[in-house]
């Protein structure tokens, strides 16, 4: 069911299921999106699986033959996310890769984990237990009818704990803490050294807990350190790269005839070239040949040329931040630009993955032909709708969720007042 359409501009944007919306759309250039990525992300109900073989293959029918589709995915589920994909009937064309250096990692802290349980062993906590006990003048009989048999009879409690045979509850630590009255509240505490302190990364659970819409929510916690024997394991590495599938619908014939007949088949490669101020040659100037000897063994002058406009695009793209540019000896050689900031999302974007509107326009700009018209199916806050009109492309967005479909809107008209002021 169709919720609400609005037109904005070149613009055709969708309140509904996409399954609803893809079967009235056809001749599309384009298909540049961020799906689900089937991870739950902040315990979104949206995010809960990737989208399956049957959407990809409506998205793939509103295509043009040799339209390409380029489709963001999480590290963890790309396998999840390119194979509905393929079985759609798409010819996966290459892997390109987003990264950045401000991702948080959400890695379970083993150690500290380990700490709160009590450790590899209770014996030390049995041995201060004892000793503190001895301090009060409190003995170990008095200890060891903190937890009587059913009879009322002292157990073996205390030394089953010390051997590591059983381990310690919450309520039997609480009616050790508060008999003995410990200067401390959890296991944890009196495991764990505190050497310093930190933000958290807890949110508001209205937008993204990390990023400048919500600095405010962060807090001071402590930063703790144990001596058990897992101390700085983990689970998960720090999140620094999306992975998005590249694409494309085959087609009859050769890439030359099709591009004649349906505008589509190829990238743009001059129009996503990266700048720079070197003299280029070789792979990364603009195809000429080479010099050597031709089949029949005479010299050619056959030659790289090299190109002004740029370096040839590479399937890498990145944020710029200092942990990018601490692995690439020359940032400048790929595309880079900044995660989304306040300015780029928009006043009350509380959508939790928004993307940058400059790398959506590079992404819009590579596979594209010029006013040509993009499809997303699952737009969101309205990312590669805003980055399509600022680049002259049509754009025909779907979302099922209605706050981020008005979000979207905003979003999109700014984009479009701004494209008409710059016309005229």
């Amino acid at each position: 069911m169709i919720k609400q359409m609005k037109k904005i501009g070149d613009a055709t944007l969708y309140c509904a299921d996409c399954k609803d919306v893809l079967p009235l759309l056809k001749d599309i250039d384009a298909c540049v999106t961020d799906p689900p990525y089937g991870l739950s992300f902040m315990g979104k109900a949206w995010d809960y699986d990737v989208p399956g073989t049957d959407i990809w293959t409506q998205v793939h029918d509103v295509l043009k033959p040799g339209a390409h589709l380029l489709s963001f995915f999480g590290s963890r589920t790309y396998h999840r996310g390119a194979i509905p994909i393929e079985d759609a009937g798409f010819d996966i064309r290459d892997q390109l890769m987003w990264i950045y250096g401000s991702g948080f990692p959400k890695s379970h802290n083993i150690g500290k984990a380990v700490d709160k349980i009590g450790g590899e062993s209770l014996k030390w906590f049995v041995d201060y237990v004892i000793s503190h006990a001895e301090i009060k003048g409190i003995s170990k009989n008095d200890l060891t009818m903190l937890f009587p048999s059913k009879n009322g009879n002292p157990t073996g409690w205390l030394w089953n704990k010390a051997s590591g045979t059983q381990g310690l509850t919450i309520e039997q630590f609480n009616k050790i803490k508060n008999f003995l009255e410990l200067p401390f509240e959890t296991l944890e505490e009196c495991r764990r050294e505190v050497i310093g302190k930190k933000q958290s990364g807890l949110g508001s659970g209205k937008t993204y807990a990390f990023t400048d819409n919500n600095m405010n929510a962060k807090k001071q916690i402590d930063v703790t350190k144990g001596n058990s024997k897992w101390e700085g394991w983990g689970t998960a590495l720090k999140p620094a790269h999306e992975p998005i599938v590249m694409a494309r619908k085959p087609f009859k014939g050769s890439v030359a005839e099709n591009v004649l007949q349906h505008g589509t088949g190829g990238i743009n490669i001059d129009e996503c070239r990266v700048g720079t101020d070197d003299k280029l040659s070789g792979g990364s100037g603009r195809i000429g040949g080479f010099a050597g000897k031709t089949q029949g063994g005479e010299l050619s002058d056959y030659k790289v040329l090299g190109n002004e406009q740029g370096r040839f695009p590479a399937n890498v793209m990145h944020d710029g931040s200092e942990e990018v540019q601490d692995i690439f000896e020359d940032k400048a050689r790929y595309f880079y630009c900044a995660k989304a900031n306040k300015k780029d999302r928009g006043d009350d974007n509380a959508h939790p993955t928004v993307k940058p509107t400059e790398l959506m326009k590079y992404l819009c700009r590579l596979v594209a032909p010029k006013g040509g018209v993009i499809v997303d199916p699952f737009m969101g806050s309205g990312s590669t709708g805003k980055a399509a009109i600022a680049e002259g492309f049509g754009f025909v967005g779907i979302e099922m969720d209605e706050d981020y479909f008005e979000i979207a809107c905003a979003r999109i008209e700014a984009a479009h007042k701004q494209k008409s002021q710059e016309l005229f």
